[in-house]
Order: structure tokens, then C-alpha cells, then sequence
């Protein structure tokens, strides 16, 4: 009887451990629905919606011309560069596929980018790109002689993929470039190669930069020729003191991708990639600038005031046609911007203007010299608004350009002769973009040049004339066009890029369209907000709601363009959701400076405070919104959003998917952290109430948290604390590692798909989308 019962006991046992595992495998293999799986196979799976983009394209004799890439119809897969006459569109080819055949080649070489030297006699061409960081800057050069047709690589016994930024001098007879932390100029008549610097190392970085500033302050190509070709300027960083963050590669290959053994018959042992991070507080590299001459010899370094390791030199550029030096120089805070003027010969500096916020300035991407280098153009919130402004050269009084209450989003070109500034704006709705034109002397009101009846997103590539410009427009539910456009009617001429395939293929898949609409959260603050509603929408049901954040101050979500990031949104959309996203006070709106700063110093509580004011009204107003069933997603601040929206609001967010977060603000860098939140121990509440990990005891719904492995940029110890937290906590998390990828989630065979697929997957498991 005994055994009898024990085994009777043990075989119940072993029926209800089956049960349960059949259960949890239902669970963890639960597929989205056919008509799913095959949307997102089609959308992140192929290429067919990809944006393809016009160019590259390079104007010639001031916007007479144009040169653009083009099929060969010689050889499969090739690129000709073509030349057009802008005014007639006569078009010739300049430079044929096979001209750029090496000597001992069958095939001609692959076209990533190019340049012509001032006089267009030759042409630099960039191939064998590869990675650095978030972009192809690394690879080969070679050049090609019009007229005696000599196709010449740069670099001498380089290896392959190691030469960063070569540009002709100003008389194009030198190239200058960087390979392993040092300056190079190779003169091509000659094809002899001197060293500009020798101390480049491991610490000694020439003529590049380090991971902090190129990540925060999108510096990369960090030398520049003098106007006569005479001397190089560049950026020195020395990252001694900054202490290293190491990633490890379990597969042995870093920043690879590997589903096999890479040895055959051996194991794969991990791998470190040692990266100088500064997380905030910490020691920065220290940043000089040099001047040597295009002949080698010494360098003049120039005299900037200051603490090199708790300043920035975010900008730097020859000063018009002169032997100075400008350079943006920012305090540690980035609440001072100091435009320097630097004497090449002597090295010393002084401050001509200066631009400060009790919170944060912006940087000037490039400053554009007038009036034989008298006069510069800025843009500043001084007065509330970003406004442009004329500087000058001798220290005296900038001058308003534009003076009416809307924010200058960006310039686009100088027409110095007809003594106009024409930039991008959007006065009345922060989610569109337009151009605008207004005297240089800041008389008469502003002029709108996009079209009236043309609602959207535009953007421009203005020839140097004025005369012309590469014009790129879409909507939310229009896909991209771009055409050439003569300036200031805004004239059609031609297409250049209609998008056909995305558009057939997008109007096929994505039949619902993005709704814009406001709501009020607060007296007098009004957030704008974007909805996509399911197919065959019906006001009477009721369906569940998917919130897409990002909330931080380097993006908006709500845009009335076309965007590849809202992919994943339409395809929830077409599963049964209802996706809304709301723009929150801090992200970067043409709203004025007051909206855009409101966020300083403790970012997620006004995010929280704001997303969560939003969400209830529209749960109030719309009958159709699920209030039981609403899930929030967003990437990289976006998850860290998710992340405090979750923990901090979770009778709104009963399910929430992270991708690649901050749970912990100290653990991220100090360029971008100490911008908008200041220094952390002078901030210290700042810090602990806008990071995540801090509320975690507040989770009650279904978390997601996804991340690469791979992560230089947000990294994966990060999201291991919170998942330390949460075990400590006894919350139950769902977690997803992407091996070795990096913040994109993007490489290897496959992921893109993959990770798409997972969140939806997760969405439909906890909260299943409305029937159809």
C-alpha cells in the first residue's frame, strides 16, 4: 500500500511538473499572430521599406553644377558619378565606374563617400568602410587625377579600414589624414608621406577624438587645413586619468557578431575592450589645441585659459580667411560658451563673445563668417527664444537677426550677396519643420519660402549661391521625396529621389494613419501628442493603449514626418493597439527656451509628471481607451523612461518594455548627464530622483527589459543593477541579452527582425490587442 501510494504520489508529482512546464513552454514559445509574424517579416526583414536617400551629392561652382552617384550600366553594382547643369539638367558622366578600377582589379571600387579638390581636377574617394563607434569613419582613400585618369591609394602599407577623414589641401596638390592616433599629410605628386605627429598611442589621440566627445559632441573629424594650405589645426585629447570601462565579449570577438567557433576545434575564449569612459563627476580627457605646419615641425599649442580635463573645446575652425583660430569653449557645467579667438603663430587667445544659461548652452556646429570675416552668425536663447545673431569679430555688441517670437531651429546658408539668412523654423506647430528667409541687417519680418499648402517636415541642402537647394519633404503617413528646388519661389525642377518602392510597399502595409491632436496637463501647458488607430477602427469597442516614449531633451517622438523608428508602432498598430505618444516638456520642441530647460537638473520627474497628466486625459476623453490595458516602450532614454513610468506610476502602466536604459543616471557619461542635470555631487537629489533604480519597489505590472551586451554607449552593467535590485526586491523581470550587439541592437543576421518581433511577442502576451 505504501509503495503503491508512493508512487501514485510521485506520479501526481511528476503529471503537475509536466503541466506546469507545459505551461511556461506555451508561455515563453507564444508566437504573435500569423497576420503579425508576416508584417513584421516583411517591414524588418527585408529590405523594401528602407528610406533610400539622394546623393551623395556635392555642388560644384557654387550651385552651377551638381555631382551625384548613379548605377553603372557597365558593371553590376557600380557607381558612376554623374555631373548635372542645375539650371537645364544636362547631365554627363564625370567620372565612369570603370575609371575607378585599382591595377590589378576586376572591379571597380565601392563608393561610401567622396570629395573634389577646389579646382574639381581630382577626386577623393572613401571606401572599405568600417565602424567606429556609432559610424563608418574608418576605411581607405584613393584618389583620382580627371585628367590624366591616375587612380592612386593613400596611406602607403597602411593596413586595410585604417585611415580616418582625408581632405585635399585648399590647392589640392596634399591629402591630410589620421591613422592610429596620429596626422599624416601624403603629397601626391610624390606620393611621400609625412608624419604631422609621432606621440600618437593608446592615451595621445591626433587629429580624432575620444569616445565621450564624439558620442555627446558629434566630433569626429577633428583636423582642419589652414585657407592657404600652409598649416593643419587640430584637436590633441590625452585620455591618461580616465578611467576605463571594460566590455566583455564572451565569444572572444569584440564588436562581432559570432554564431560559430571562430577557431575550428577550439573554444572561444571572452575577450576585453578597454573604452576611457568619464561618468559623471569624473575625470575628462584633457584637450588642447595644436597648430604644425604642413611640412612637419613643431606644434603651436594655442593658450586656452582654464583646466583642460574640467573644460571643453566643443568647436574649432579657422576664422575666416585669416591665420586665427575660433574655438567654443565650454565650462564643465556647459553653462558658458566662450568664442575664442587663437593666434596660429603665437598662441595666444582671447574672448570675443560669450553666450550663458542658468541651465545649459548649445554649441554652434559651424560658424559661418561674413563681411571678409567681420562679422559671424550665432544662435542664442538669451532672450528666451533662439534667435540668430550677428557677432563680431572686434568683441562688439551681437546684433538680433531675427526678432520674432519663435525659435530658430537651424541655419541653413547665407546669401551674402542678396544679404539674406535663410533658416529652418516652425512657428506654429512645434512638429513640422519649414524654411524661412529674413534680411541679414534684421530688418522686415521673416519670410516662410516652403510652401503653404505643403504641412510637414522639410529639410534642405542649400547650394552656396542661395540659388538652389536639395529640398526633402515628407509627412507622417507620406513618405520621403526629395527634388531640386530654385530658390526663393520654390520652384520644382526635377526629382531627384521619389521613394516609389517604400511608398507602394508602405500604403500596402500601414493602412492607419497618424492622427495629431494637443492636451492640457497643467494651467497654460499644453504637450502635443500623435495616435495611430487599428484597421477597421471601431469607436464603440474598446481597445487596449501603447504608449511610445523617449521624454529626454535630445528627441521628439511627435513629428508630422516620416519616420523608420515609428515602424514598430504601426505594425502594433495593425495588431490591434492603440499607440499614442505624447512630446513632454525638456524634449527639443521649437517651443521656447523656458520649455525646453523646464527639465534641468531632475529630468524624470517632470517627464513622469507630464506623461502621466497626459495619458489620464486621454484616457478621460477617448471612451475607446482601454484604461485597464495600457503598456509604455521606448529605447535608450526611452526605456529609461519606461522604467520610471513603470516604477513611479503603476496604477497607469500595467506593462512596460525597456530597451537598452538608464536605470542609473551616475552610470552614464559627463558630457551628456552633467548638461542637463549639473554635477553630481552638487545634485545630488537631482541625480537619485531621476534615476529608475530608486523606485523600483514600485513595480506591480509585466516588465521587459532588453539590452546588447555589446552596449559601448548605454552599458549593460547598468541594466544589471537594476536587475540586482529587482532580485533583491523579489519583483519578477523579464530580461532579454542581445550578445555583443551594440546600443543600435541592429547587428548580425536577423536582429533587427528579432528584437522587433520579441517586443511585440511580449506586448501580445500580457496585454492581448483588440480583436479584429
Amino acid at each position: 500500500m505504501n509503495s503503491v501510494g508512493a508512487v501514485s504520489r510521485k506520479f501526481f508529482l511528476l503529471c503537475l511538473i509536466f503541466t506546469l512546464f507545459s505551461l511556461g513552454a506555451a508561455v515563453a514559445g507564444a508566437q504573435v499572430s500569423a497576420d503579425s509574424d508576416k508584417l513584421l517579416h516583411r517591414v524588418f526583414g527585408t529590405k523594401g521599406f528602407q528610406v533610400k536617400q539622394f546623393g551623395p551629392a556635392r555642388w560644384l561652382k557654387g550651385g552651377e553644377f551638381y555631382t551625384t552617384v548613379e548605377p553603372s550600366s557597365e558593371f553590376p553594382g557600380a557607381k558612376d558619378i554623374v555631373r548635372y547643369e542645375t539650371a537645364t539638367g544636362k547631365r554627363d558622366v564625370l567620372v565612369a565606374a570603370a575609371k575607378l578600377i585599382p591595377a590589378g582589379a576586376k572591379s571597380p571600387l565601392d563608393i561610401d563617400d567622396y570629395a573634389w579638390s577646389k579646382d574639381n581636377a581630382s577626386l577623393l574617394i572613401f571606401t572599405n568602410s568600417a565602424q567606429v563607434w556609432r559610424q563608418k569613419t574608418r576605411g581607405d582613400y584613393w584618389v583620382l587625377d580627371l585628367k590624366a585618369g591616375a587612380l592612386h591609394k593613400l596611406g602607403g602599407d597602411a593596413p586595410p579600414s585604417t585611415m580616418l577623414f582625408a581632405k585635399f589641401s585648399p590647392d589640392g596638390t596634399k591629402v591630410a589624414y589620421v591613422r592610429a592616433n596620429n596626422l599624416y599629410v601624403e603629397e601626391l605628386a610624390s606620393s611621400r608621406i609625412l608624419p604631422l605627429t609621432r606621440d600618437g598611442s593608446e592615451n595621445i589621440i591626433n587629429g580624432t577624438s575620444d569616445w565621450v566627445y564624439e558620442e555627446e559632441l558629434a566630433l569626429r573629424d577633428c583636423f582642419r587645413w589652414s585657407p592657404d594650405g600652409k598649416s593643419v589645426a587640430y584637436w590633441q585629447f590625452n585620455t591618461e586619468g580616465v578611467k576605463i570601462f571594460p566590455l566583455e565579449y564572451n565569444l572572444g570577438e569584440p564588436r562581432k557578431i559570432v554564431t560559430g567557433f571562430p577557431y575550428p576545434g577550439l573554444g572561444a575564449y571572452p575577450s576585453i575592450l578597454n573604452i576611457p569612459y568619464p561618468i559623471p563627476g569624473t575625470t575628462n580627457s584633457a584637450v588642447r589645441i595644436g597648430v604644425v605646419s604642413a611640412d612637419g615641425g613643431e606644434t603651436r599649442w594655442m593658450d586656452v585659459p582654464g583646466d583642460p580635463r574640467d573644460n571643453y573645446i566643443a568647436r574649432m575652425d579657422w576664422a575666416g580667411n585669416s591665420r586665427e583660430l575660433y574655438l567654443e569653449h565650454l565650462n564643465r557645467l556647459q553653462n558658458t560658451n566662450d568664442v575664442l579667438l587663437a593666434d596660429a603663430s603665437s598662441g595666444t587667445v582671447h574672448s570675443i563673445f560669450q553666450d550663458r544659461d542658468d541651465a545649459w548652452v548649445n554649441i554652434m556646429d559651424d560658424v559661418t563668417w561674413l563681411d571678409g570675416g567681420a562679422k559671424f552668425l550665432w544662435l542664442s536663447e538669451r532672450d528666451g527664444w533662439r534667435h540668430a545673431y550677428l557677432g563680431s569679430r572686434d568683441g562688439s555688441p551681437a546684433q538680433l537677426i531675427t526678432k520674432d517670437p519663435y525659435d530658430v531651429i537651424s541655419l541653413s546658408r547665407v546669401d551674402e550677396k542678396g544679404r539674406w539668412l535663410y533658416f529652418i523654423a516652425s512657428p506654429e506647430n512645434a512638429t513640422q519643420r519649414y524654411l524661412y528667409r529674413v534680411r541679414l541687417d534684421g530688418s522686415g519680418k521673416a519670410e516662410r519660402v516652403s510652401p503653404s499648402n505643403a504641412s510637414g517636415m522639410h529639410s534642405y541642402d542649400v547650394s552656396p549661391d542661395a540659388n538652389w537647394a536639395f529640398h526633402t519633404y515628407s509627412r507622417a503617413d507620406q513618405t520621403p521625396v526629395t527634388d531640386l528646388v530654385e530658390l526663393p519661389a520654390h520652384l520644382s525642377a526635377r526629382i531627384l529621389e521619389d521613394n516609389a518602392a517604400l511608398r507602394a510597399n508602405a500604403a500596402a502595409a500601414f493602412t492607419s494613419k497618424m492622427e495629431f491632436f494637443h492636451v492640457d496637463v497643467e494651467d497654460g501647458v499644453t504637450l502635443d501628442g500623435c495616435m495611430l488607430k487599428p484597421p477597421n477602427f471601431d469607436p464603440t469597442k474598446k481597445y487596449p493603449v501603447l504608449v511610445y516614449v523617449y521624454g529626454e531633451p535630445a528627441a521628439q517622438t511627435v513629428l508630422d514626418g516620416w519616420s523608420q523608428g515609428f515602424y514598430f508602432n504601426r505594425v502594433a498598430a495593425a495588431a490591434g493597439y492603440l499607440v499614442v505618444s505624447f512630446d513632454n516638456r525638456g524634449t527639443p520642441g521649437p517651443k521656447g527656451r523656458a520649455w525646453r530647460k523646464s527639465i534641468y537638473g531632475s529630468i524624470h520627474p517632470v517627464v513622469v509628471k507630464d506623461q502621466s497628466a497626459a495619458l489620464k486625459e486621454f484616457l478621460r476623453t477617448l471612451p475607446y481607451a482601454d484604461a485597464s490595458r495600457v503598456a509604455v516602450w521606448g529605447k535608450s532614454g526611452g526605456g529609461s523612461s519606461t522604467l520610471n513610468l513603470m516604477f513611479r506610476a503603476p496604477d497607469l502602466y500595467k506593462v512596460g518594455m525597456a530597451v537598452a536604459p538608464v536605470p542609473e543616471l551616475r552610470l552614464y557619461d559627463t558630457i551628456y548627464q552633467e548638461r542637463y542635470m549639473g554635477l553630481p555631487l552638487q545634485n545630488v537629489e537631482g541625480y537619485r530622483n531621476s534615476s529608475a533604480i530608486n523606485f523600483a519597489e514600485g513595480l506591480r505590472g509585466s516588465l521587459l527589459i532588453v539590452h546588447g551586451s555589446g552596449d559601448d554607449n548605454v552599458h549593460f552593467a547598468g541594466t544589471e543593477l537594476l536587475l540586482n535590485r529587482l532580485i533583491e526586491l523579489d519583483k519578477p523581470v523579464d530580461f532579454m541579452e542581445y550578445p555583443n550587439r551594440t546600443h543600435a541592437i541592429s547587428e548580425g543576421s536577423g536582429t533587427v527582425l528579432h528584437v522587433n518581433s520579441l517586443l511585440l511577442r511580449y506586448l501580445e502576451e500580457h496585454i492581448a490587442p483588440a480583436a479584429k
